[in-house]
């Protein structure tokens, strides 16, 4: 069972503030396994990191075998994965929500690499997990009732998957 965030799911590119310390600290979840949480207040629109980790060109990572049990892999509209279990920092506990904080945003960096950002969408409270929606897109032919929901939201709708 393989999905990552898709291409089409992100927003478009943006830019969101910059602060100067560490805004993500990574704790214990409520909703799954460990998460990222803000470390501090942060206003709408702050920047929080890039997803980092090992990456695979599209060929190659099409032709590996992923671990389905518990994934950190984001694939990028160029087919490049980022294994954020592999080098990767923080950004890779922020959480599933069907009601997000956040938001991950394809860019570019200063060499023209393709990159994952991800920047808060409203203002988070001091010790609120951070969390994004994953908007996932099974590749196996896989069903929604493959990607539980645990995220709790009002709105939500029992997946992973982005919907229809």
């Amino acid at each position: 069972m393989n999905a990552s965030f898709p291409p089409q799911h992100l927003a478009k590119k943006g830019y969101g503030k910059q602060m100067g310390t560490a805004p993500i600290r990574v704790g214990p979840s409520g909703v799954h396994g460990t998460g990222a949480f803000a470390a501090r207040a942060l206003p709408a629109r702050t920047f929080l990191g890039f997803y980092e980790g090992r990456r695979y060109p599209a060929a190659q990572a099409a032709a590996m075998q992923w671990d389905g049990q518990l994934t950190y892999l984001a694939m990028l509209s160029s087919g490049e994965v980022i294994d954020g279990s592999d080098g990767g920092n923080a950004t890779r506990f922020l959480n599933h929500s069907c009601d997000p904080n956040c938001e991950a945003f394809e860019d570019e960096d200063r060499a023209g690499r393709p990159v994952f950002r991800f920047q808060t969408l409203r203002a988070v409270a001091a010790g609120e997990e951070l969390s994004v929606d994953y908007g996932l897109e099974a590749d196996d032919g896989s069903t929604a009732a493959d990607y539980p929901c645990r995220c709790g939201a009002a709105n939500c709708r029992g997946t992973l998957l982005a919907p229809d």
